[in-house]
């Protein structure tokens, strides 16, 4: 039984949490807030068994085996170096952290301590996943990929996604965009074209076309405005369209519609390869390894320098 402990009470940790009570080899034993009543509550929310006021307690706790970061962006690196040092496997939410070096921290430290690290990138692990991968042969060698996730967005009142330093479009959507890039051309070599709009140092808009050796690949992401949700895959023999590439249950192979539901919903495929691979004794995953995660953060920093 792998004990876990959630780090955050956002949104996003009612619907973890959730999807981990399908998982039959884990528990909800701890969730971590900055105060007490706070814990408290969101502990009774979603059915953890301790509510600890500070993430620090909840490291120390014994118990724990893996933990659960859903933090804003700029507190990820520092939980999960502290994470690791206190001897625990770590899923980690998009982004991983804020720029190349943090994440190359966060990497070292994992190798260091023979632990567990993980970006949770959701759509790596549904089941869609696979049948693009396998459908690769049907296109041919790929020539490019284009990606666009573009949320028109009411950012009103405090919120990490308009904070300098960890707001923008590119952090937040475009690092799903920088998985599907990675995954089907390798590393990031330059930038062709960037077109951005930024205010008050928060990019809301970015359209980058970048060289990955010699293919190419499209990231687009927004916040203020809303397109299809789309990686389009170019192949010499044809190519694949995968539809809400954030959450992917349909694509197009050349004319021919293939859907995959969710086993759950997801995160569900994420949560039981984690689990799979601290059971195989497994320091990294080999769908979403450490490089993975240096190669996507390299492709927003070479974006954000020609900011």
């Amino acid at each position: 039984m792998i004990n876990w402990g959630i780090i955050g009470t956002g949104y996003i940790v009612g619907r973890f949490a959730a999807s981990l009570k399908n998982e039959p080899r884990c528990k909800l034993a701890a969730v971590s807030s900055r105060t007490q009543q706070k814990a408290d509550e969101f502990a009774k929310k979603i059915s953890a068994e301790k509510a600890y006021a500070g993430h620090d307690l909840l490291l120390a706790d014994e118990k724990i085996d893996a933990v659960y970061i859903a933090l804003p962006h700029a507190l990820h690196k520092e939980i999960a170096i502290r994470a690791l040092k206190a001897g625990k496997a770590v899923l980690c939410e998009k982004p991983a952290t804020l720029n190349f070096s943090e994440m190359e921290e966060i990497a070292a430290v994992a190798r260091a301590e023979k632990k567990l690290f993980m970006e949770a990138m959701k759509p790596r692990f549904v089941p869609l996943y696979e049948k693009i991968k396998s459908a690769q042969a049907e296109i041919g060698e790929i020539i490019s990929v284009e990606t666009s996730l573009c949320n028109l967005m009411e950012l009103t009142g405090k919120t990490y996604h308009t904070q300098k330093g960890q707001g923008g479009a590119l952090l937040d959507v475009g690092i799903y965009c920088a998985s599907w890039l990675e995954d089907f051309l390798g590393a990031v070599t330059d930038v062709k074209n960037i077109t951005a709009k930024i205010e008050n140092e928060i990019d809301y808009y970015v359209d980058a076309e970048l060289n990955f050796g010699d293919k190419v690949g499209k990231l687009e992401c927004a916040f203020d405005r809303k397109k299809p949700r789309q990686a389009v895959i170019h192949g010499t023999n044809g190519k694949i369209i995968v539809e809400e590439l954030h959450r992917p249950q349909s694509m197009t192979l050349n004319d021919k519609i293939i859907s995959a539901p969710y086993e759950v919903d997801d995160f569900f495929g994420e949560i039981k390869h984690f689990v799979n691979c601290l059971e195989a004794g497994k320091f990294e995953s080999e769908i979403m390894p450490l490089s993975a995660s240096l190669n996507c953060a390299k492709i927003l920093e070479i974006i954000r320098s020609k900011f």
